[in-house]
């Protein structure tokens, strides 16, 4: 179908209509990535094309983790310890990487919707460039202070002689974490979801390949124990950081980033950084703010702690999807701002929520009915399955709001207003949450039900003050 042909099918001013095409044609448009004008196209279609591919990517992304636990867990307990604790120093670096993606998505965006590809492509330019300069000094930091690091986190001798290697590597290489969280931030803000989704798609391929060769030492590779994921996993991120670096330059996409354009303007660095700087900040309010939760729930014991664990790790996953949704909101958003065309912004924000609404209120109501046989996949210890089972259910209550307000704060994200979601998830976290569940889980007795049940009252006390806040429209005047 052709693109006027296509805006003869656009629907009335409401937004809802449907497009004329299968779903399976759109399905295949998605994953093959779109070349269509996003701010042309009816509301649900573009956010179908955006949200699909963005789902899978972040599919993708969890899948690092995964893939490294399950070999690793062969070679033992203290093994796996290494990387559950490298982990929990990357979340940092995590928040950090997150926080610079809000701001290339919300300027990108913003670039494209004006119709403005050159300075779309140096604005990602001066992303790159922001990357770099944060990335270079980290890796040195974490590749010298791994050892102090890692005793901080209590590590067990074993960690400390054998497994540091793992540690020194995956710190020292957080240089490709932040670009390729970065360089993909680019390609959804500028429409290219379908790319940044095939670039993860090519990395967890080496990764899944690579990392038993290294770590088991099959056939000419060296037998690196639990160092070999690590070195599997950076050599993957650094694949795709050049897979990025050759589509960015050499590729069909909506950016082309050519000679003339590599030039640094501290004026859009400073501005990407301003926003990002609150964008990492929401990253590190629910960070610390699990941490909390987490600390609160030892103080009942370790069957406790893994309920809640695996709970989380549930809840984590089946709201990926949500996720998916919420990118693809922001990015409309961005881009609707740039084009000026607010009024489009706000019914894809809205159309995002409906239908994440549906997404997530059945997955709630699946969760409250079948959570005992759901967690029992996970552990066969009754008291464990009981905490996590009792965690599922109080949670999954909030799901239906839950849906609307992961939309509207990454929609605010989107049209550039980092600051306004930054302010809702610290007084949601920790003015609310975390006091919260100290005062249920121990003072007024309710155990370890009290933590869940914060959770469950800060998600729709976020999703409230944030629709409050998005239907008095300041956000569509934000100037980025």
């Amino acid at each position: 179908m052709s693109d006027s042909s296509m805006a003869g099918s656009q629907p009335s001013p409401g937004g809802q209509g449907e497009s004329s095409e299968g779903f399976w044609a759109s399905l295949k448009e998605a994953l093959h990535g779109t070349e269509r004008d996003l701010t042309g196209l009816p509301v649900r279609r573009a956010i179908f094309l955006l949200a699909v591919p963005m789902v899978l990517e972040m599919v993708m992304e969890s899948i690092f983790a995964v893939v490294d636990v399950f070999f690793v867990g062969r070679l033992g307990a203290d093994a796996v310890a290494t990387v559950g604790l490298t982990e929990s120093l990357l979340t940092i670096v995590y928040a950090g990487a997150a926080g610079l993606s809000i701001g290339a998505t919300a300027l990108v965006a913003r670039r494209v919707g004006e119709k403005d590809p050159e300075r779309a492509a140096r604005t990602a330019v001066q992303a790159i460039g922001l990357g770099v300069l944060v990335a270079v000094p980290l890796g040195l930091g974490g590749l010298l202070l791994a050892r102090p690091l890692m005793s901080l986190m209590g590590a067990s001798p074993w960690v400390l002689e054998h497994g540091i290697g793992y540690t020194q590597v995956m710190l020292g290489g957080v240089g490709s974490v932040v670009l390729l969280f970065l360089i993909n931030a680019i390609f959804r803000g500028a429409g290219d979801a379908a790319i940044a989704m095939r670039v993860l798609w090519l990395a967890n391929a080496i990764n899944i390949v690579l990392a038993p060769l290294l770590i088991f030492g099959v056939g000419p590779f060296p037998e690196l124990g639990v160092m070999g994921a690590a070195v599997a996993t950076t050599t993957c991120r650094g694949c795709g950081v050049v897979y990025q670096l050759y589509l960015l330059t050499r590729g069909r996409g909506r950016l082309r980033i050519r000679r003339e354009h590599v030039r640094l303007e501290p004026g859009t660095m400073l501005a990407m950084l301003r926003l990002s700087g609150a964008g990492t900040l929401q990253s590190l309010v629910s960070t610390t703010s699990w941490v909390v939760l987490s600390r609160i729930v030892a103080t009942f014991g370790s069957t406790a702690v893994a309920g809640y664990t695996i709970a989380m790790r549930i809840v984590l996953f089946a709201l990926l999807p949500s996720w998916g949704l919420a990118s693809a909101a922001a990015t409309l958003v961005g881009q609707s701002l740039g084009a000026r065309q607010p009024e489009r912004g706000e019914r894809a924000v809205w159309t995002a929520g409906h239908i994440n609404a549906i997404f997530l209120g059945t997955v709630g109501v699946l969760f409250f009915l079948f959570a005992t046989p759901l967690v029992g996949t996970f552990t066969d210890e009754p008291v464990v399955v009981d905490h996590a089972a009792h965690a599922l259910r109080i949670i999954s209550v909030s799901f239906l709001f839950y849906a609307y307000g992961m939309v509207l704060t990454q929609s605010f994200n989107g049209a550039g207003d980092t600051t306004t979601p930054t302010l809702i998830n610290i007084f949601c976290a920790w003015v609310l949450e975390m006091p919260l569940a100290w005062l249920l889980s121990g003072p007024l007795g309710m155990g370890p039900s009290g933590v869940f049940l914060s959770l469950s009252v800060s998600f729709s006390v976020l999703t409230l003050i944030s629709g409050v806040l998005f239907r008095r429209g300041g956000w569509k005047l934000r100037q980025v």
